[in-house]
């Protein structure tokens, strides 16, 4: 029987998904909340990590490794760098990098570190299942790469070389991190943005002015997709 982990890094990336829920178990352990509730018979474990690699890697591998959950659905907010998304677009990863990544000084590639490898994949099973979720319900998706770093990445020649070096379509600051981890634990996951902030929004743009929005989309988009999956 699958035990589901469902992840967000930020408290409004996870509100929109815990609504779905009623009867919920609060845990409080290594610094953070995680909240056991059932879809059904399915087993789910649903926490926000807090912001950036280091954080998410923590609380991805205590869903893993504390919680037992051994399938990994990610939701949240990214920014856009392909120019055919905009505010509110889902992508679905099937690559990640980390963008930040560099130790090119010792002739290696960016993103990538001896033992790694500059892009880390996704499961193809559980993209195919949000594909068809999307296509079934009419939903704009792309499949795409995903550059994580801990930056929030507003300059723009910047996001140009994230884009020319990795062949990025969107940016964040842990999808790559918890892929990594996943990897090593053999543990399908799943890694799902809405577009919050595109390369080409003006200088007066807020961030929470989309964030909220962008959230639920993805969230909304999320259940269908385990809905699919129970």
């Amino acid at each position: 029987m699958t035990k589901l982990a469902i992840m967000g890094a930020m408290e409004e990336e996870i509100t929109p998904l815990l609504a779905n829920f009623t009867d919920i178990n609060k845990v409080d352990y290594a610094n953070n909340t995680y909240y056991e509730c059932k879809l059904g018979n399915l087993d789910v474990v649903i926490a926000y990590s807090k912001i950036g690699k280091v954080f998410s890697t923590l609380t991805a591998s205590t869903m893993i490794q504390k919680f037992g959950c051994d399938t990994l659905l990610f939701s949240g907010v990214a920014g856009g760098v392909n120019p055919a998304l905009k505010i509110g677009d889902l992508i679905v990863a099937n690559q990640l990098s980390q963008h930040d990544l560099d130790i090119t000084a010792f002739g290696h590639p960016h993103g990538f570190v001896p033992g790694g490898s500059v892009y880390v994949n996704t499961n193809e099973a559980l993209k195919n299942i949000a594909l068809e979720v999307a296509s079934e319900n009419n939903i704009k998706i792309i499949e795409g790469i995903i550059a994580t770093g801990d930056q929030f990445v507003a300059d723009e020649k910047r996001k140009e070389f994230i884009e020319t070096t990795f062949k990025a379509d969107a940016l964040e600051m842990e999808g790559a991190s918890v892929a990594v981890v996943c990897d090593a634990f053999n543990v399908p996951c799943l890694i799902l943005r809405a577009i919050s902030d595109t390369a080409d929004m003006d200088a007066g743009f807020s961030f929470e002015e989309f964030l909220v929005t962008s959230a639920q989309n993805s969230a909304n988009f999320l259940m269908k997709v385990i809905d699919k999956i129970k």
